[in-house]
């Protein structure tokens, strides 16, 4: 299965990080020396996705400008020979990736960020990857590497999540092989049915924007992704994926701590040093 295109929804206000992001947007917030963005990015086109369709809003022109060009900047580091900032500039997006931009004009959810990108996306398979989910590990392209070993139309990323906070998540469980036989949206922990959560990673058919362009409005008066899934999976066969390497949760300030921390460990300019500086406040 040759997937090329990846929908970034990146609308949100991203208010628990509020006064931060009251003119910044949430996905531009830097762990270590790159923004959220970026890593979901460069996880995307290593998994040889060739079309990156950001979902945006009015407030996040920031997005569109960190990958763009900057030519004054780039003049700027050449005059100065800053060849290792010009390049890691320069290459943010590499040759033959493109980026598209498409507004979501009301804060509907996510099932209707992702309705967003109907016309881009036409009638292919395609990736979605959400930002606040940082994955230090292969992510998307685990994923689509093991898509042919199944007779798939789609896979879903997921891990073990706290009995306690079944409620922040999209909850799935599971027939024989990893395929998912059910999928409900941030059930109360005494109504879950299992402790699977849905991580920010998903590949999915086409065929899930006419279910999503009938549905009726869910939770919170959104389009729920989760409520379209499950619609999904009476004709659509999709599995579960558990990811290798470690998913941090920058959607929350603990989330996002621990990714600068760690992160920043493997940094081949500072690790070593903020190695150091943790040994010292650990003693």
């Amino acid at each position: 299965m040759k997937i090329k295109k990846a929908i970034f929804p990146v609308a949100g206000l991203g208010t628990r990080f509020l006064p931060a992001t009251k003119a910044s947007p949430k996905e531009m917030m830097p762990v270590v020396d790159k923004p959220l963005i970026q890593y979901a990015v460069e996880e995307a086109i290593r998994a040889g996705m060739t079309e990156l369709i950001f979902v945006t809003s009015g407030m996040k022109r920031a997005i569109e400008d960190h990958f763009d060009q900057n030519f004054e900047l780039e003049y700027k580091l050449k005059q100065q020979e800053k060849w290792a900032l010009l390049e890691a500039v320069q290459g943010i997006i590499p040759s033959g990736v493109s980026c598209v931009y498409v507004r979501q004009k009301e804060a509907l959810g996510l099932g209707h960020a992702v309705l967003c990108a109907r016309d881009i996306v036409g009638d292919e398979p395609f990736a979605v990857l959400l930002a606040d989910d940082l994955i230090d590990g292969p992510g998307l392209s685990e994923m689509i590497d093991q898509m042919p070993q199944k007779e798939a139309s789609g896979m879903i990323a997921v891990e073990e999540v706290d009995p306690q906070q079944t409620n922040q998540y999209g909850i799935v469980t599971l027939g024989p092989d990893l395929r998912i036989e059910n999928i409900v949206e941030k059930p109360k922990p005494e109504e879950a049915l299992s402790h699977l959560g849905v991580v920010g990673r998903y590949i999915l058919p086409a065929a899930i924007f006419d279910i999503l362009q009938a549905m009726p409005s869910g939770r919170g008066g959104e389009i729920q992704l989760t409520d379209g899934i499950s619609r999904l999976l009476v004709q659509h066969p999709i599995y579960a994926h558990r990811f290798s390497g470690v998913r941090y949760d920058c959607g929350a300030k603990l989330g996002y701590l621990k990714a600068n921390l760690m992160l920043g460990l493997q940094h081949p300019e500072c690790g070593q040093e903020w190695r150091h500086y943790l040994k010292g406040l650990i003693l």
